[in-house]
């Protein structure tokens, strides 16, 4: 065994770029290619891959550090018998007992496979003929450095005024070094990418490496069985809701697969070491989806549904493209999901809030001592933790597949914060243990993260209800979107002074929209309506918080 540094190999152009995710522990056993943490810069996430087999020793970064070519981000202990020619000569027994198999059952193949050299040749990888495009933008770079893909697989995604085009390899290899970076323009000729490409009768290493099937399948044919595949494991077929930010762990062929089948990897459980994602998973995946679309659908998945053609909109006039961010592509579908998975309705309600206005606004000068701003939030959130304690209907999650109810016994609740990136999802832990200072300055702290993009994945996880207030910027009423699998969200719009009859007179007071969106599977419509009153009695009278 040798202590060898695990160092950031070249970022195709990029300079410093953002850990956002480590992938493996001290002490995790890994080979080599495996991805051991997650950068991202302003246009793209990359996996490190280990630089060889072993064990890790440490890890030197944490998510959110700035790194670097050529920086130090671990260290591992290599392993000393892990080399390709120990790998053949392990593997040569079994190969000739293959071939003695093989002679049993075709005495004309009397001759024994050649041995696989093993010899490699450098190759550049230029761009081929654009059917007459010139100057194209690089949209998407498919591959990174050091995976092993195969012929036609596609290296990046160009696109022109009129069309997207993935360019393929021209051969079979692994990647080297990638010689363009996305919005670099590509015409005919131009340099792409280099790449080690292995001679007739050799095998590169890579990420398919790792899939199990080759073996089965020849011992199958020696053994003088019928061809035919068996069926995929169905553990590899399971649908699996895609969390936010959730990374996939796939090789280039696996990935061109599920392009090709249209499926979403995110959504397939991997088979593979480290939860890889192999062929047989994305095919168990297709057929079980083909096979619920076949008996009428999943309830819930939504399947089924067409999507949306959209014409060419230049034909209308000028246009411009613009990709989605990660950000915004997450959410989209997360609200997609949330909307055609759960029956939504809408609870209104309008709280009585002058008392605790003219309240909060007695606090400002106690507010300046503590450096911090007390704002109406940190009362939604105590309202909102009471009701969700005395109706924990609420407070629960359903599970579908299992047909069960799981109850929480904890009060979290997530605050969606608008900024310039999109919208985020901080979430205040056990609201109901917790004073009013205390949640205006940790609500206070978490939109400020949220804002500047330094929330860690901890911070946006394990909500049990949710609050989004566009009261700071207007309207009477609106509908959110349950954030599944939550069962209820609060939507707070803006306070408005109106007339309110007090069985003598109008009486002016300032009132507080309230609109409970909440999943029907979950909750009835008796008890929205007792959840929004007991909310309005809190706000009316915060004295009862005390309670």
């Amino acid at each position: 065994m040798s202590e060898q540094e695990i160092k950031v190999p070249d970022l195709g152009g990029a300079d410093e770029v953002e850990v956002i995710e480590i992938i493996v522990s001290k002490g995790d056993s890994v080979e080599e290619e495996d991805p051991i943490l997650t950068v991202e810069s302003d246009k793209a996430s990359v996996e490190l891959p280990s630089p060889g087999a072993g064990k890790i020793t440490s890890i030197t970064v944490k998510v959110g550090d700035k790194v670097k070519e050529g920086d130090v981000v671990g260290t591992m202990e290599a392993d000393g018998g892990a080399s390709e020619s120990d790998e053949a000569s392990e593997s040569k027994p079994d190969e000739e007992a293959e071939q003695a198999s093989k002679s049993e059952d075709k005495p004309e193949e009397s001759k024994p496979a050649p041995k696989k050299s093993g010899g490699s040749r450098k190759e550049t990888v230029k761009v081929p003929a654009l059917d007459g495009f010139d100057n194209v933008p690089v949209i998407e770079i498919n591959v990174s450095e050091g995976d092993s893909i195969e012929a036609d697989d596609p290296l990046v995604t160009v696109e022109s005024d009129k069309a997207t085009m993935e360019i393929p390899s021209a051969f079979a290899g692994k990647v080297g070094k990638i010689l363009v970076s996305e919005g670099d323009k590509l015409s005919e000729g131009d340099d792409l990418i280099e790449m080690t490409v292995e001679e007739e009768g050799g095998e590169p290493e890579g990420d398919e490496g790792a899939e199990p099937e080759p073996a089965p399948k020849e011992q199958g044919k020696s053994e003088g069985k019928p061809e035919k595949k068996a069926a995929p494991e169905p553990q590899g077929a399971t649908y699996e809701p895609p969390a936010p930010g959730a990374k996939v762990h796939a090789g280039p062929a696996v990935r061109k697969l599920a392009r090709e089948l249209g499926a979403d990897l995110t959504r397939i459980k991997g088979s593979g070491p480290k939860s890889r994602i192999l062929k047989d998973d994305v095919q168990a995946y297709v057929k079980s989806q083909l096979q619920q679309a076949q008996q009428g659908g999943s309830v819930g998945t939504g399947s089924g549904i067409p999507g949306v053609k959209l014409p060419d909109f230049s034909q209308f006039g000028d246009i411009e493209k613009e990709a989605m961010s990660r950000m915004m592509a997450a959410t989209a579908t997360n609200m997609q999901r949330s909307w055609l998975n759960v029956p939504h309705v809408t609870q209104f309600e309008d709280a009585d809030i002058t008392d605790m206005e003219d309240f909060r606004k007695a606090q400002k000068a106690a507010g300046e001592k503590k450096g911090v701003k007390m704002t109406p939030l940190p009362f939604l959130l105590k309202a909102c933790a009471t009701a969700l304690a005395e109706l924990p209907q609420f407070n629960v999650s359903l599970d579908m597949d299992k047909k069960e109810v799981i109850r929480k016994k904890y009060i979290h609740i997530g605050i969606a914060v608008d900024t310039p990136h999109g919208l985020m999802v901080p979430v205040i832990r056990d609201v109901d243990k917790k004073g009013l200072w205390e949640l205006a300055a940790e609500s206070a702290d978490l939109a400020q993260k949220a804002r500047d993009k330094q929330l860690k994945p901890a911070e946006m996880q394990g909500a049990c209800f949710t609050i989004t207030s566009l009261g700071g910027i207007g309207g009477t009423a609106f509908t959110p979107i349950v954030n599944t699998p939550e069962v209820a969200i609060l939507g707070v719009s803006k306070a408005a002074m109106k007339p309110v009859w007090d069985g003598k007179d109008f009486q002016p007071r300032l009132m507080l929209p309230l609109s409970l969106s909440y999943d029907h599977r979950a909750v009835n419509g008796a008890d929205a309506a007792r959840f929004t009153t007991v909310l309005s009695q809190l706000l009316g009278d915060i004295r009862s918080l005390l309670l």
